[in-house]
C-alpha cells in the first residue's frame, strides 16, 4: 500500500561533485558500494535500469526506469524489488532521488526514497540508504 513517508540519507563527501557523480553512475563503483550489485542501464531518461545480485543467499533482480538525469547534479529513477514480497504494480514502486550539491570542493549527497507505507518502513529504508551513501563516500574519497 502506498504511503507518504520519505526516507532520506545525507552525507558530506570530501570529493568534487564530478567525482561523486562518476561513482554513482559507474557500474564498477556501484557494485562496490551497493552490496555487490550488477547494474544494467544506458543512463538515459525513459530507459530501464536493473540491479542483479544476491542478498542473504537469495538471488534477486530489482528494476526501475530512469526518470531524470541532470549530469553531476541529480539522478531520479524508480525502484521495485521482488524481495519486498509486494506485487509488481506501479503503486509498489519507490522513486529514488540522488541530489549532489557543491560545498566548497566537497559534495553534499542526498538520497531520498518516497512511497514508504509507514514511519517505521521509512526508518528501515533510511538505515539501508545511510549504509549505501557511506559506501559512496568511501569509494569517492579513495578515488
Amino acid at each position: 500500500m502506498p504511503g507518504n513517508y520519505v526516507a532520506t540519507s545525507t552525507i558530506l563527501i570530501d570529493a568534487p561533485t564530478s567525482q561523486v557523480w562518476s561513482v554513482i553512475t559507474n557500474p564498477e563503483s556501484i557494485q562496490e558500494f551497493m552490496f555487490g550489485t550488477t547494474v544494467v542501464t544506458d543512463w538515459t531518461v525513459g530507459s530501464p535500469i536493473s540491479w542483479r545480485g544476491e542478498w542473504k543467499g537469495k538471488a534477486y533482480e530489482d528494476k526501475g526506469v530512469i526518470l531524470e538525469i541532470d549530469s553531476g547534479k541529480r539522478l531520479v529513477h524508480t525502484h521495485f524489488s521482488p524481495l519486498s514480497g509486494q506485487a509488481d504494480v506501479p503503486e509498489n514502486y519507490h522513486t529514488l532521488t540522488w541530489t549532489l550539491e557543491n560545498k566548497a570542493d566537497k559534495t553534499k549527497l542526498t538520497l531520498s526514497q518516497d512511497n514508504n507505507a509507514s514511519a517505521e518502513e521509512a526508518e528501515h529504508s533510511k538505515g539501508m540508504w545511510d549504509s549505501l551513501v557511506q559506501g559512496v563516500k568511501t569509494v569517492a574519497e579513495r578515488s
